[in-house]
């Protein structure tokens, strides 16, 4: 969702914390109906955030009603039981606040940030959205509008807007990350108002979510208010995921795509990776950051500055919780080829493969990880956001908040070169030719 104008007491919420020297602090605890409880104080500034973390995503679904998970971020906000609808925001931004949602394959998220003083009240809208939605029909046709619109605004009609789609449908044979997060709309259109309530009472309950309440609070005060509005809230059936396991690519996938949006092609080289809680999808982070991060970086400099015959190129790898998506992406520049480009990257990655990256490249990437690693916890809502993710999805180890930038530092040029060897090579790939849509015409 679009997020909304921050309150002025927003400007504070930046508090720089150096998770190098300084340990975060927090306790956690579950309620007897599954909620899970994180509580991170820090009275620096009167600010809190609340956040609930939903372990449900776009990989969820029925194959038959993608987006649900997408669709619900939207749907909750329509009102509850004692929110009339329409009011959600209001109440919030008429309170000082600031709140926002988004959804991914694996879970979606929501969150508040108040003056503290109001905390009282976001811990009370949280226990709402989860006890007491109101799902009928009036509010799934609206939110149908609503996310169709989105989905023609960020997909249909923006340029490039479907590369994402396209990789995943042709990685992805059997797994559910071969669905977007947008979903089909003939799949919300042909959905039935029993389908998406039972989505809810399946997947929406406290034993599915993690709450954490970040800033400036008191604690013991905290726990009176979150047992006052969460306990009763009914645990609901425990959810057994068993998805299928893709097999082994073993050869290169070969794809075209074309957009009616753009008249610059692109090429996309994507693999299959592992999942976000190993040591090599780490490592792969990496290897992003060496390829593409800056325009020091060795894609960026040879493509872009030097050979001058890139537009744009990239290097990331998109984690999640079964497989992660490691992507390259290049557009060319004037006359240059997608085949000279994909050559030009492939000859980057081989020398990772082949040679230990330099001393001095070494080094700059751990002043790298380190300055983006404080970075992403640099606010009270970035720690929320880290605490509730490291315990959904690292084996229940929240305190990876405190480790995380070690593992980072602990990777050798060795796992560099050996992680590049074992994952990045052409016969495990993607090659998808994204290109304009008048040359689908010419072909």
């Amino acid at each position: 969702m679009k997020a909304l104008n921050l309150s002025i007491l927003l400007l504070l919420l930046t508090v720089f914390q150096s998770l190098y020297s300084q340990q975060v602090e927090f306790e956690e605890y579950d309620l007897e109906n599954g909620l899970h409880v994180i509580l991170h104080q820090d009275n620096s500034v009167p600010i809190v955030t609340t956040s609930v973390l939903y372990h449900v995503g776009s990989k969820d679904e029925n194959p038959e009603r993608t987006g649900f998970a997408h669709f619900f971020e939207h749907l909750l906000f329509e009102g509850t039981k004692n929110i009339s609808k329409g009011k959600w925001f209001s109440i919030v931004t008429g309170n000082g606040g600031s709140n926002n949602a988004y959804t991914n394959n694996d879970f979606t998220y929501y969150y508040e940030n108040f003056p503290s003083n109001n905390l009282k009240l976001g811990l009370w809208m949280e226990s709402e959205r989860m006890l007491h939605p109101i799902i009928d029909q009036t509010g799934v046709d609206t939110q149908n509008e609503v996310v169709k619109e989105e989905k023609r605004m960020r997909y249909d009609n923006s340029p490039y807007g479907k590369w994402n789609e396209n990789v995943k449908s042709h990685l992805y044979k059997v797994h559910p990350y071969r669905q977007t997060t947008i979903g089909k709309m003939e799949h919300l259109d042909a959905a039935t108002l029993e389908e998406f309530m039972a989505f809810n009472q399946k997947y929406y309950i406290p034993n599915n979510a993690t709450l954490t309440v970040a800033g400036d609070l008191d604690i013991p005060q905290t726990k009176k208010w979150i047992e006052e509005y969460f306990r009763s809230i009914p645990r609901g059936p425990e959810i057994v995921r068993v998805f299928p396991k893709e097999s082994p690519i073993q050869e290169t996938i070969k794809a075209e795509a074309f957009d009616p949006n753009i008249q610059i092609p692109a090429i996309f080289l994507a693999y299959r990776t592992p999942k976000r809680n190993s040591r090599d999808a780490r490592v792969l982070d990496v290897i992003s950051t060496y390829l593409s991060q800056g325009n020091s970086s060795k894609l960026y400099k040879k493509l872009v500055d030097d050979q001058k015959m890139s537009l744009q190129v990239a290097a990331f790898n998109m984690n999640n919780e079964d497989y992660s998506t490691y992507v390259i992406l290049s557009l060319p520049l004037g006359e240059t080829q997608l085949e000279t480009l994909i050559t030009e990257i492939d000859e980057e990655v081989e020398k990772i493969q082949k040679e230990l990256i330099s001393e001095k490249d070494y080094q700059k990437l751990q002043n790298q990880f380190e300055s983006d690693f404080v970075s992403s916890n640099s606010t009270i809502e970035g720690i929320a956001n880290s605490l509730a993710e490291y315990y959904t999805f690292y084996g229940g180890d929240t305190n990876l908040i405190n480790k995380e930038l070690e593992l980072y530092k602990s990777i050798t040029r060795e796992d560099i070169r050996n992680v590049a060897q074992k994952y990045l090579n052409p016969s495990q790939r993607l090659e998808l030719s994204y290109l304009p849509e008048a040359q689908k015409e010419e072909k």
